[in-house]
């Protein structure tokens, strides 16, 4: 079968202390397979845009496509690329990436070998004209992942979301949400945040993304919404973590503040990203953007509750759409 949905974003390989819960010792990571996995609660009928290294392991690659997810468009390029990414949290809200060997011995435990050499990679996001060896390449779309019509793009850097952005809007894909990366979220490239709003369904940042774009413009959210959705784009989701959700309509002028499910925090690590997959699964299945903000809602919260980029797939059954209907009433509308 065609993938229903697509999704481009970057592999990871793992590295992860959590503040309450188990160290992950390479383990599948990045923001694809967390937005995978948000929509996966509710659909798996997944196509996955991503670029890996020879060296990416082919269980993994397996693994992905027994959960019913299409791996046709995850590039495997000639020689390694590494992916290693580490994180360490010294509590909840101090998040460090640096000097992993001195964070293993901080909690007692034998540094892996398989990080050695390890060093942050580089962030080429910050050039609007550079691009990422593990960013989807338009040339790397399987011609049949054209004809789904819902796509997400996920944080990537500017020349590669705008290239495609164009692409998909050429094709037959008619619901096209973007996830934008920080690194041009700047009040510097705000003309340039606008070229990627034409066309869009739904352009979802973090409220520290947004107030960054409007850095000594403005300070009110709403209006910053309103001026987003004046170039282009149906709906703008602002994602507040624990204080939940913004969401305005361009085409009603309506607007809704949307709680966030109180979820225990275990792992904050791709909540972002899973909520932008869920909100794509509640738009195909309702066309409302309401509804699919609480779709998004009910991922994250999944996803936070324990660590890694399956975790929300191991929820309960019957959980998420319990946790969706306890949601519904407590919308307001503002």
């Amino acid at each position: 079968m065609e993938p229903e949905f697509i999704i481009a974003g970057r592999l990871r390989r793992d590295y992860l202390l959590p503040p309450t819960v188990s160290p992950l010792i390479d383990v599948p990571g990045g923001t694809l397979l967390y937005a995978a996995a948000g929509l996966g609660v509710w659909d798996s009928h997944i196509g996955l845009l991503a670029r890996a290294g020879e060296d990416y392991p082919h269980d993994w690659l397996r693994s992905f496509e027994k959960r019913g997810w299409d791996t046709r468009g995850i590039h495997i390029l000639a020689g390694a690329l590494d992916l290693r990414y580490f994180r360490a949290w010294l509590d909840l809200q101090n998040i460090q990436h640096t000097n992993p060997m001195a964070h293993f011995a901080r909690v007692g435990m034998p540094f892996p070998k398989s990080l050695l050499g390890y060093q942050p990679p580089a962030d080429t996001d910050d050039d609007l004209k550079t691009t990422h060896p593990a960013s989807p390449r338009p040339d790397d779309i399987p011609p049949d992942y054209l004809n789904a019509h819902f796509a997400a793009v996920c944080p990537l850097e500017y020349v590669t979301t705008n290239r495609m952005l164009s692409t998909f809007r050429q094709a037959n894909v008619t619901s096209l949400t973007l996830d934008p990366s920080a690194a041009y979220m700047t009040s510097t490239a705000f003309d340039d945040v606008r070229i990627l709003l034409q066309g869009l369904t739904s352009f979802l940042p973090s409220e520290e993304e947004l107030r960054a774009l409007f850095w000594g413009r403005t300070n009110d959210l709403w209006q910053m919404a309103e001026t987003l959705g004046g170039y282009g784009c149906e709906f703008i989701v602002v994602k507040r973590g624990a204080r939940g959700q913004m969401l305005y309509d361009s085409v009603s002028k309506k607007r809704w503040e949307i709680p966030a499910y109180p979820a225990r925090l275990s792992d904050p690590t791709g909540a972002g990203d899973s909520f932008c997959g869920g909100f794509m699964a509640g738009y195909q299945k309702t066309y409302d953007p309401l509804r699919a903000v609480l779709y998004g809602s009910v991922s994250a919260s999944l996803t936070i509750e324990g660590s890694g980029a399956f975790h929300a797939l191991e929820a309960l059954p019957g959980l998420a759409q319990a946790r969706l209907d306890s949601l519904t009433g407590l919308v307001r509308q503002v």
